[in-house]
């Protein structure tokens, strides 16, 4: 796992190992993603989920992404999986999101087998 205790990382990190030692493996996202808003915010983070940033194209909207968790103090936003391992899909969603929504970091949370956490930057 990849982390940078000065932009806030290594904290997020340490609540997905809270997260799943309390969860286990085995459920869908969302469940995940509503227990990580707990456990940051009781970290003392600043928790916005699913916000959406308009798509454009030719300035006109075509479309919306919406990160699971956007942490706006920090700039960085957070996708959280329950899938096998992340893939090469879920490093392009992010770096894309990350484009639109003008953020600097991210980092994609996967609660698979095991804990993953992949961290993204533009």
């Amino acid at each position: 796992m990849e982390t940078r205790k000065e932009d806030g990382t290594y904290e997020i990190i340490g609540c997905a190992m809270r997260v799943q030692n309390e969860l286990g493996f085995g459920l869908r996202e969302k469940p995940y993603e509503n227990a990580m808003a707990i456990e940051l915010r009781d970290n003392g983070f600043e928790v916005v989920q699913q916000q959406t940033f308009p798509i454009l194209y030719k300035n006109q909207s075509v479309g919306d992404c919406i990160p699971d968790i956007t942490l706006p103090e920090l700039n960085i936003l957070l996708e959280i999986k329950a899938l096998e391992s992340i893939t090469e899909k879920e490093t392009a969603q992010m770096l894309n999101y990350l484009r639109i929504a003008n953020y600097k970091t991210g980092l994609v949370i996967n609660f698979g087998n095991k804990v993953e956490c992949k961290r993204l930057s533009l």
